[in-house]
């Protein structure tokens, strides 16, 4: 179902590649581990409340370091910083930070994914400060199912003022859907109804292994295809060629109105061929695949060798020179499964 082209144009081929011949274009950082909602596939309370270890705040990177860190990834080729979590906007001085990063000219794309629970706060702010766009994730609009899932039995009201307050700063809004079947599968066509009638994309995202606890399981996952079908009982849409290489979502567009929504299938029909994200955790690690298992301690080796900018993109590029990751691939071609896998609200999705 992936509609990535498979080459690469003579302007999208940059000089640092890894083993696989994909660029280093998009960098995903987690601000803090810790998060205001309990959403049963990323941050389940039984696990959650109970026994997990959060990062402490002199295993949190300072933004200062975050700062020359992303300078290493701009080096790198990276035209696209997402700020992530747990939930990015609990992060103090996030606000502050990202005026910051206005110095880097090179970056082309700033969006922040967030839960939209603090927007109507911050959004000004954030918009003021330079940042593009927001992705906004709501897996309901029914009260009841939502309340369970975020598992802190808050209104969906909460999150659609959220994105109100975003749109009203300016920023440009996506709002992701994580697809359950028998969770919340009865909410595609209304979700995506209402935010056809708003003109917001919309991105459907096929339930995925992520992490160790969110009692994941194959026949829970809607297929892209599935929810194709489902939107065609309501809906008419034409598919969206890529805006460029390694595009996460299949995108489509609605043929009465103009406005797209995608689908992001991880499961049903791997991407990992066209994958140019990098993904530093709040402590400082990089994780060159969603579903890795460890991560390459660069705040560890900052702080113990006091590295110049030199050094520090010479360590990134030669960790990403040697990158081979493709574990969804390899997942529906051998059924590998890694036993222990990063949690999701540690590098964020």
């Amino acid at each position: 179902m992936n509609n990535n082209p498979t080459t690469f144009s003579d302007e999208q081929d940059p000089v640092l590649k890894d083993l696989l011949a994909r660029p280093l274009r998009d960098l995903r950082i987690s601000l803090t581990d810790q998060c205001n909602l309990r959403c049963t596939y990323c941050m389940p309370a039984e696990i959650f409340d109970q026994d997990h270890a959060y990062l402490q705040k002199d295993q949190l990177i300072r933004l200062e370091e975050l700062e020359r860190l992303i300078g290493a990834f701009v080096r790198c080729g990276v035209r696209k910083i997402r700020l992530t979590g747990g939930e990015p906007l609990l992060r103090r001085g996030m606000v502050e930070f990202l005026g910051c990063l206005k110095k880097f000219s090179e970056i082309e794309d700033l969006a922040l994914t967030t839960n939209g629970l603090l927007l109507p706060t911050f959004a000004s702010g954030l918009a003021e400060a330079g940042l593009h766009r927001v992705t906004v994730s709501l897996d309901a609009l029914d009260p009841d199912i939502f309340a369970r899932m975020n598992g802190r039995g808050k209104h969906p009201d909460q999150v659609l003022n959220g994105i109100e307050a975003a749109k009203s700063a300016g920023l440009r809004v996506k709002v992701n859907m994580v697809v359950q079947r028998g969770v919340n599968d009865s909410q595609v066509l209304p979700m995506a109804l209402h935010f056809k009638a708003a003109g917001i994309p919309l991105r459907f995202i096929e339930f995925m292994d992520v992490g160790n606890h969110n009692h994941w399981d194959s026949g829970m996952v809607v297929s892209g295809e599935e929810i194709l079908t489902r939107l065609a009982a309501e809906t008419t849409f034409e598919a969206v060629p890529p805006a460029h290489f390694g595009e996460v979502a299949n995108r489509f567009r609605y043929m009465d109105d103009g406005v797209e929504f995608g689908i992001i299938t991880s499961i049903s029909a791997p991407f990992c061929r066209s994958c140019t994200r990098a993904r530093l955790s709040a402590d400082g690690k990089l994780f060159t695949c969603l579903f890795a298992s460890k991560g390459h301690d660069l705040l560890g080796a900052m702080r113990a060798g006091n590295p110049d900018d030199e050094a520090l993109y010479q360590m990134v590029a030669a960790l990403w020179r040697t990158r081979d990751d493709r574990y969804s691939e390899l997942r529906s071609a051998v059924g590998i499964n890694t036993p222990t896998k990063v949690e999701m609200s540690f590098i964020g999705g």
